[in-house]
């Protein structure tokens, strides 16, 4: 494969980086501190369509190949990790519904996703469930023509925004997915605050309580709710949060070169000290490598090649493990300054810890490399 970008990958990554330069970042301070997003900001994802940038056109989507996809979570990443997170859930949603949904689901839901008129998230989740999904207890009874969804979710990114739910639950004791409509009785939302990092993804806890859906809201088969709808979902939650993770790496490895030029320490700039330009090497050369492998994890997507979900496995383990080091390297460049709201890597270092556990723990991730190794080997 190819590792340099196209020309129109490139004019797009310009494109990007203005856009997070212009309409994001002066905002990811305040989506820190209230902890949701700024009022501006999903306005301008849907005015620009990046909210349907994961979409085919025949959708009203960008129509994006997998790399550019990248590119934008890496600039969005760089300039506030919460509100990235917006691309994943959403496009969660919209993909598993692209993938799994009814032709009438296609049909009235995707031209909704793609333009922003409906905003996704994903509710796989539960209070005593994390990683072991299987075992999610929120159920799903039949009740003539409908569907009665009674339990709760937690930990749901967006939750307090979005429009349209894929809710994982216990169908018949087969785990299957349903759409479920923020307006539908029985549903209810409570917001989630006090987060260490990425505060403003604006996440709830929902609960359903005989909350009424009819049966035509089942996504894909019965029983088809993890090997198949949710599987697929956290294939491109963790190709996009591995991104973001080079994004919030790019974004300290700036912050760190442009204070070792201006903090000066015994008569010089402290980015003289060998130390210091240790750290900085480390940091460019870290955030390169996983770039490489998000590339090559995108490359693979776009050209259908199974291998893709390992590789994308590596990326997301390898970039959340690196944007944690990166992070921490950079509040100790800064120092004092470091671990003061006033300097943005004091909120990259909250944010990047976060990404180690969402979309699959760094744990998981070793788990399933290892096993998909020895199985092959």
């Amino acid at each position: 494969m190819k590792t340099e970008l196209t020309a129109e990958q490139l004019a797009r990554k310009e494109e990007f980086r203005a856009f997070a330069d212009e309409h994001v970042i002066p905002y990811a301070a305040w989506n820190d501190r209230e902890e949701r997003l700024h009022e501006s900001i999903v306005p301008k994802m849907i005015e620009t369509g990046y909210i349907g940038s994961m979409l085919p056109t025949e959708y009203g989507g960008m129509g994006l190949d997998n790399v550019t996809l990248g590119i934008l979570n890496e600039e969005l990443g760089r300039a506030c990790a919460s509100t990235r997170v917006l691309l994943t859930v959403h496009g969660m949603v919209a993909l598993a519904l692209q993938r799994w949904g009814s032709r009438e689901q296609r049909d009235f839901y995707l031209h909704k996703l793609a333009k922003g008129e409906l905003i996704g998230a994903f509710a796989l989740s539960e209070p005593d469930v994390g990683s072991d999904a299987k075992s999610v207890k929120t159920t799903a009874v039949a009740d003539g023509d409908d569907i009665l969804l009674n339990g709760s979710k937690k930990w749901i990114s967006m939750g307090q925004l979005a429009d349209l739910f894929l809710v994982i639950a216990s169908y018949d004791g087969q785990p299957t997915a349903f759409l479920v409509e923020a307006d539908r009785a029985g549903f209810s939302r409570k917001p989630m605050t006090g987060l260490m990092g990425s505060r403003g993804s604006m996440l709830a806890e929902l609960t359903f309580e005989d909350c009424r859906i009819p049966k035509s809201n089942i996504v894909g088969r019965v029983g088809m709710g993890l090997t198949g709808v949710a599987l697929s979902c956290l294939d491109y939650g963790r190709y996009t949060v591995a991104w973001g993770c080079i994004g919030l790496a790019q974004a300290c490895l700036e912050a760190s070169v442009q204070y070792a030029k201006t903090r000066h320490q015994f008569g010089a700039p402290i980015g003289e000290n060998q130390l210091i330009q240790k750290m900085i090497t480390e940091m460019v050369v870290q955030v390169r490598s996983a770039r490489l492998l998000c590339y090559h994890a995108g490359y693979l997507k776009d050209v259908m090649d199974p291998d893709s979900i390992m590789e994308t496995w590596n990326a997301k383990y390898l970039s959340s493990v690196m944007v944690t080091k990166v992070a921490t390297d950079a509040v100790q460049i800064h120092g004092g300054n470091g671990v003061h709201s006033d300097y943005p890597v004091e909120r990259y270092f909250r944010d990047a810890k976060i990404n180690e556990i969402i979309e699959g723990s760094t744990q998981i991730h070793e788990f399933l490399i290892a096993k998909n190794v020895m199985r092959s080997m």
